[in-house]
């Protein structure tokens, strides 16, 4: 394995900050995805005529001689562009379960009107991406090199030929900068940013952020734990480059964390812990992964699990380590914590 193709996976199983996969899950193999062709205008937003340019979060300015039609995009961006109007004509990562339906990932887009490039990690149909003659594409990045989530090394430069990027760093930030990101992308692609479900989100958001800060003042005693679970390792996250914990952090909340020796050897994410050894935090609230590709706390067997003072008080919320970018979908993540804190029983 080359080591461009190790760091990608290790940021795979690095993401979440102990929401990690595992390389296992990260290379497991999919058939290949039956994806629809089509895209619904429902919703889209008329793009603003003339030139038109945007600044991405590698310093790189896309100048295109009007507003991008033929959008591509990683799906939990797309989702978040969908919540503000803009419509996208192709995806790609975890867009549809195996049991056919939404992922969690897609938001409120109606994944049956979507080409999907890509379902799982290294996937990405470039001949599907020619053939939407793409104007721009547009994803995430989880590093300070300026990675593009989800677009595979081998075909890369493929990919590149045929549209521009555009980056929205989702690292070593607070959540509110890439939702402000996003929202002058959507802005700059025409959406109505003064509707009223846009301003009711950034407002409801708002209130969600002050009541988290008032419960972790109310609570300081209330500890908190981040985790993900894989077949055969448990993941405790560090709150120093995921966008939500740094953003939760900051409003105050207590969490229980690996200290940054632990954490060095994953480049400052997570430390991978057994099954034996998974009670080796203790935490009045633990907050897991919700990505389709963990294991959930409902599917979870280990006994030592189950013993663990948080599972048993039934003070185990989910998470979400790639958020959709929008205020609309990050209001219940915010107000979750703030109710699993306001309600906690003191158990560590």
């Amino acid at each position: 394995m080359s080591n461009v193709r190790a760091a990608h996976l290790s940021r795979r199983g690095i993401l979440a900050a102990g929401g990690a996969l595992g390389l296992g899950v990260a290379l497991a193999a999919c058939g290949d995805d039956d994806a629809k062709s089509g895209s619904s205008d429902k919703g889209t937003t008329a793009a603003r005529s003339g030139p038109w340019t945007f600044k991405d979060d590698r310093g790189t300015a896309v100048k295109l001689a009007k507003a991008p039609a033929n959008i591509v995009a990683f799906v939990g961006v797309a989702a978040a562009l969908y919540d503000y109007g803009v419509s996208v004509k192709g995806v790609f990562g975890p867009t549809r379960t195996k049991a056919g339906k939404a992922d969690v990932q897609a938001g409120d887009m109606d994944i049956s009107e979507l080409t999907v490039l890509g379902n799982e990690w290294g996937q990405f149909n470039v001949e599907k991406y020619a053939a939407l003659a793409p104007d721009v594409l547009i994803t995430t990045m989880f590093d300070g090199a300026g990675t593009l989530w989800y677009v595979p090394d081998e075909s890369k430069d493929k990919i590149a030929e045929l549209a521009p990027s555009i980056g929205i760093s989702a690292y070593d930030r607070q959540l509110t900068v890439p939702l402000q990101r996003v929202w002058a992308l959507a802005e700059s692609l025409g959406a109505d940013m003064t509707a009223g479900k846009v301003t009711d989100a950034k407002k409801r958001f708002e209130e969600a952020s002050a009541r988290l800060r008032a419960a972790a003042r109310a609570h300081p005693g209330i500890t908190v734990l981040a985790g993900s679970a894989a077949q055969d390792l448990f993941y405790v996250s560090g709150t120093g480059l995921s966008v939500d914990l740094e953003y939760f952090k900051a409003l105050g909340v207590n969490f229980v964390e690996p200290s940054a020796s632990v954490l060095k050897a994953s480049g400052g994410w997570y430390e991978s812990l057994s099954w034996e050894n998974v009670d080796k935090y203790r935490a009045d609230i633990i907050m897991m992964d919700d990505r389709t590709a963990t294991i959930q706390p409902a599917d979870i067997t280990q006994a030592t699990w189950k013993k663990l003072p948080a599972v048993k008080a039934g003070q185990v919320i989910a998470r979400s380590p790639e958020p959709i970018f929008s205020y609309d979908k990050c209001v219940a993540m915010v107000e979750n914590l703030a109710k699993a804190i306001e309600t906690a029983k003191k158990v560590s």
